[in-house]
């Protein structure tokens, strides 16, 4: 993934670690904690970078970010910086600091835009907005931060193992910023604020038509529009149900309430709702 053979540099690795357990006094001794008080600027790159890998490997990804970035400072524009940069984005993103490994991996796309780790980097950027999405409650700033890195992932890097990664979790992440309207409409709904609710529901039907939530959506819809006596636009949300989702549980709801009250599941006036109606006896809606 990084570049070079992996297995080598795990025997280098282990090979190091024996150096390392034989030295004294200021050299690289392995102990539990990293001692940042030794001058490494008496060691080469690749030792220090052996050394990052082994506090990596045990899980120590704060020490192992400080031994790859003290090769970016002492080693600036060398293999070996280029090689640590990328390992501290990882490092950093391993132990969920992601601001510090968003910043190193920009560092490595501003650097280095066409080597072939720049689509790694990339989609670490992307990662350190995305794993934090289920974080940030009704704030939905990291979300449209994910669903833009992921964007440039599949754009500019559409041949790389990542881009399907990256068209994965854009779905995922398109799906979950649907789902906070849907929540946050609910809640309206709920408290019978029917003007309010049918702001966050219109959104999900006009813009996150390709999630798992429109179909709710609809019918959430048909409940707050009948609530406010607005019968044409419910039975039209109601009618498009029954074009799109038949099969679900939000039509037959629909079906019943509308059919309760006498109404029926068609297309009535000339609303926004029409012209979305319209647009899928046109074969446009999915």
């Amino acid at each position: 993934m990084f570049g070079g053979g992996s297995g080598a540099r795990f025997l280098g690795t282990l090979i190091l670690i024996g150096i390392f357990a034989g030295c004294s006094g200021g050299g690289l001794g392995i102990s539990t904690k990293a001692d940042r008080s030794i001058a490494l600027d008496s060691y080469a790159p690749e030792q220090i970078y052996e050394r990052g890998e082994f506090e990596l490997a045990r899980g120590q990804t704060d020490d192992a970010a400080y031994f790859f970035s003290e090769i970016e400072r002492l080693y600036p524009y060398s293999t070996w910086a280029k090689r640590a940069l990328i390992m501290q984005a990882f490092s950093l993103h391993q132990g969920q600091d992601y601001p510090n490994s968003r910043s190193a991996a920009q560092r490595f796309i501003d650097f280095y835009p066409t080597d072939e780790d720049a689509a790694y980097a990339q989609y670490l950027l992307a990662l350190s907005y995305y794993d934090q999405i289920d974080e940030v409650g009704r704030d939905q700033g990291l979300t449209f931060q994910a669903l833009q890195s992921l964007r440039t992932v599949i754009e500019v890097y559409p041949d790389s193992e990542y881009a399907t990664s990256a068209i994965l979790k854009f779905d995922l992440a398109f799906d979950h910023l649907a789902s906070k309207e849907m929540e946050v409409g609910r809640y309206y709904l709920r408290r019978e604020h029917y003007s309010a609710a049918i702001n966050r529901f219109r959104v999900v039907v006009e813009d996150f038509q390709t999630t798992s939530h429109t179909a709710e959506a609809l019918h959430r819809l048909v409940e707050s529009y009948l609530s406010l006596g607005l019968t044409d636009e419910a039975q039209t949300a109601g009618a498009i149900l029954g074009f799109n989702y038949q099969s679900t549980e939000w039509y037959e709801s629909s079906y019943k309430l509308l059919a309760s009250r006498g109404l029926k599941l068609k297309n009535k006036g000339n609303n926004w709702l029409s012209q979305i109606y319209r647009q899928s006896i046109k074969g446009q809606w999915l």
